[in-house]
């Protein structure tokens, strides 16, 4: 029986990192074959040719497309990327012509390419569907990804309501829980004397996981955000660990300032454009406090137990667990926001929080459901809209 054939994108290190498992078991699958397309940062030195990671994994690679030839430093640049990933990824599609594609969350690289598969008649499948990021472009890049798509695995039962109030029929909507909780439920992290001799870094005494991303809606500086978080840092007496922002607009004039940070105090301070699932999650595990405005910060704390610091509106919208202290971004709302998630009750706190994201086998629901649908005539019926189920009937 020829196998039916899923292409699975991925643009950056986080998606990757989540996408991993979903591959291994496509991998092992007797009726499904994973395409694997790389784009995006991936495949840019400035940002770390992560590639390497995918590769070091042994992932078979059906396509490298890269896309980042207009820079990321601007709205045009992005609008520019859209429109030549659109067209990159048609090229592709039409030549390939998988039987679906998958896609994880919201970025606007993952947007074009669910678009030019929407318009050349390829199923989307769409992971992580439902959240909300109000400070983010990314909201509605992923929205408009759920309507494009027709099979869905949001990560709790809160985004599977959503979505279907979008009008998707619930027979297409599966929570599967969230891929970052299932990474750190199966995955064997690094003890901390080996973490902090593979990253050359004192990791002995408190220190912060940092990840600062712009904010894409709004008008608020992307640098003077960054600047107040690194204020408060420095007052509250924290070493850091800080992974890069990505390709966003603003993007570049972050990661110059940690850069600069860096230079200056490298006893205190250590920066990776990627470090990798094993020991990005393996540095969390043993950190004082994860702070930032990264989705992992909202997604995955609360399966590991540690505090976090949520700033500024990037995430605005996302599930906030009892672990998480959201706040402005100002040094003095920073400073304060440190201080209770440094707090020993307020780490004993985090470590009995439940996370809302565990779904159990997450991959293989996600493999066992692909299966399902791809053996089935579902990819080729049209879409319907669900108005949910009547309640009554009218005059």
């Amino acid at each position: 029986m020829q196998k039916k054939t899923v292409c699975v994108v991925t643009g950056t290190r986080a998606e990757y990192g989540l996408l991993r498992p979903v591959l291994q078991k496509l991998l092992q699958s007797e009726t499904l074959e994973p395409r694997l397309v790389v784009t995006g940062t991936h495949l840019s030195a400035q940002f770390g040719n992560t590639v390497n990671e995918i590769e070091a994994d042994g992932m078979p690679i059906d396509a490298r497309i890269p896309i980042l030839k207009f820079g990321v430093d601007s709205s045009l640049a992005t609008a520019r990327t859209v429109s030549y990933t659109m067209d990159r990824f048609t090229e592709y599609l039409h030549e390939r012509r998988p039987d679906a594609m998958l896609v994880l969350g919201d970025r606007y690289e993952i947007f074009a390419a669910g678009a030019a598969a929407a318009l050349l008649g390829v199923p989307l499948v769409h992971i992580s569907g439902g959240d909300v990021t109000m400070g983010a472009a990314d909201d509605w890049f992923r929205h408009c990804l759920t309507k494009m798509a027709s099979l869905h695995f949001p990560s709790c039962e809160t985004y599977a309501r959503r979505v279907i109030r979008m009008g998707e029929d619930p027979a297409t909507v599966e929570n599967v829980g969230g891929l970052g909780d299932e990474n750190l439920r199966n995955m064997a992290l690094m003890p901390r004397d080996a973490l902090a001799e593979n990253i050359g870094f004192d990791l002995a005494r408190p220190y912060a996981l940092v990840t600062y991303h712009p904010e894409t809606v709004g008008t608020a500086s992307p640098v003077a955000q960054f600047d107040a978080l690194c204020d408060a840092l420095a007052e509250c007496g924290l070493a850091a660990i800080f992974t890069k922002a990505n390709a966003d607009a603003g993007g570049a004039d972050i990661n110059a300032r940690i850069d600069t940070l860096c230079a200056a105090h490298p006893e205190k301070y250590i920066a990776f454009a990627s470090m990798g699932v094993l020991r990005y999650l393996s540095a969390m595990k043993y950190c004082a406090v994860v702070a930032g405005n990264s989705s992992s910060g909202l997604a995955e704390t609360p399966s590991i137990g540690v505090p976090c610091v949520n700033i500024g509106d990037r995430q605005k919208g996302r599930i906030v667990c009892g672990n998480i202290v959201c706040c402005k971004a100002d040094p003095e709302s920073i400073r304060a926001a440190l201080q209770t998630a440094l707090s020993p009750a307020f780490a004993e706190k985090a470590r009995s929080v439940k996370s809302p994201f565990n779904g159990g086998d997450t991959s293989g629901r996600i493999v066992r459901r692909l299966e399902e649908f791809l053996a089935s005539d579902a990819p080729g019926r049209p879409k319907g809209f669900y108005d949910g189920e009547e309640t009554g009937k009218g005059n």
